[in-house]
């Protein structure tokens, strides 16, 4: 499995919709690579703040995007992806990232890779019958 992590973060000056453009280039971009058949998210938090703002923003253009594709999406919560890769739902970024390395048989030594990992693991129990 290939895998990675990609920065959306702003440069000094750029507006908040820059970020939101460079995802769509992105996700359009992989979703055209892969082809995937289901895509499955993190489901963001709703407790405020500007990554909210974010998350939530990412999230309507991967629903808008599966969508305009026919094809399948779904999320997960962070404490069911925690208690399935770790046993607890109160798992901290270590435990995420060592549980990853576990599975995957390599290090992944950043916390955002290890959960795209984990959430792929996650739905290929829970989708594949």
């Amino acid at each position: 499995i290939e895998s990675g992590v990609q920065d959306f973060s702003l440069k000094r000056g750029e507006s908040k919709g820059i970020r939101f453009l460079r995802f769509n280039t992105w996700l359009n971009d992989m979703l055209e690579l892969i082809k995937p058949h289901i895509v499955v998210y993190e489901m963001a938090h709703l407790r405020g703040g500007h990554a909210t703002e974010i998350l939530v923003g990412m999230t309507t253009r991967i629903e808008e995007f599966c969508e305009s594709k026919n094809i399948e999406y779904s999320s997960v919560h962070s404490a069911m992806l925690k208690k399935f890769s770790t046993g607890s739902g109160k798992a901290n970024k270590e435990d995420m990232m060592r549980a990853a390395t576990l599975k995957f048989g390599r290090v992944i030594d950043n916390d955002d890779e290890a959960d795209a990992l984990l959430i792929l693991e996650w739905a290929r129990q829970e989708f594949t019958k």
